[in-house]
């Protein structure tokens, strides 16, 4: 019996893996990667590996075992039909009968395009008739913080979002959260609305950007079309610039601004400031 991350060497699955080597022996944790390199600090570090790809169902066959607690994450490759490849790991999580799968989703009122995979996600999970965890995960403070570049060199935060708000947390939070399920007891067949403490909004980002640069770093909001073409103009590919997009269309909605309080009360603290954030990425 183990508990298993699918994705461990991603973002958020190496503070999923980080935080569970705080509570749980090394041999007691499944990474599951793509990947055997990335992969080689965890190994040294006790942590058993199994590699496998959404993309290649036969990966999964004998992966799981009888009582394993399982971390799905949901993939990134928007291109490929993210809800197939996490059919492929509820597949074979039913047939080892698993004792719990929790899926990291998006809020469940989030109506832009990017929700559609997880809302697709969702159903097959409840469909399985697997004991569930629906973490539907908010923004990530880091979904801002990573690209610090362009807005330092054009002293701009520039969004499609208007006056919308957004109650982020780091991804160490919701790693605390998913953690906190996975070893925790009485959280079968529960879904939690995950967001961060604070909503702001960008001309609040801007401020606190000017304020730990001492640069003078303005809000400057444009049309969704106008945001999409800078971000293709910035190399990204068309279907996933016309996603981020509509991401800032639901924002300007609202539709990422409630704080329901989960997070922290799963994570057993408040969650990280978004000025904590900055600060971090600007120390590189």
């Amino acid at each position: 019996m183990s508990i298993v991350v699918t994705g461990a060497t991603g973002r958020l699955g190496r503070h999923v893996i980080e935080q569970l080597l705080e509570q749980v022996p090394a041999d007691g944790i499944t990474a599951v990667a793509r990947d055997a390199e990335k992969a080689a600090g965890l190994a040294e570090r006790g942590v058993r590996i199994a590699l496998a790809d959404y993309n290649v169902p036969a990966t999964f066959d004998v992966l799981f075992s009888a009582g394993d607690k399982v971390l799905l994450i949901s993939g990134n490759e928007f291109d490929k039909g993210r809800a197939s490849q996490h059919k492929v790991v509820i597949d074979a999580a039913k047939a080892a009968g698993v004792a719990l799968l929790a899926y990291t989703s998006a809020p469940g009122s989030l109506t832009a395009a990017l929700a559609d995979d997880h809302r697709a996600t969702e159903e097959l999970l409840l469909a399985s008739g697997l004991p569930y965890v629906l973490l539907r995960n908010g923004w990530y403070h880091e979904n801002y913080t990573e690209n610090l570049a362009p807005v330092l060199e054009h002293n701009a935060v520039v969004t499609a979002a208007g006056a919308g708000r957004v109650a982020s947390a780091s991804r160490a939070d919701f790693a605390a959260a998913a953690v906190a399920v996975l070893t925790g007891a009485g959280h079968e067949n529960k879904t939690y609305e995950l967001s961060g403490d604070e909503a702001w909004g960008f001309t609040e980002y801007a401020a606190e950007l000017s304020r730990q640069t001492g640069r003078e770093i303005k809000y400057s909001p444009v049309p969704a079309d106008t945001y999409q073409g800078i971000l293709t103009g910035a190399g990204l590919p068309e279907a996933f610039a016309a996603i981020l997009a509509g991401v800032d269309a639901s924002i300007e909605k609202g539709e990422l601004a409630a704080r329901t309080g989960a997070l922290s009360r799963l994570a057993g603290r408040p969650t990280t400031p978004l000025s904590e954030a900055i600060a971090a990425a600007l120390r590189g």
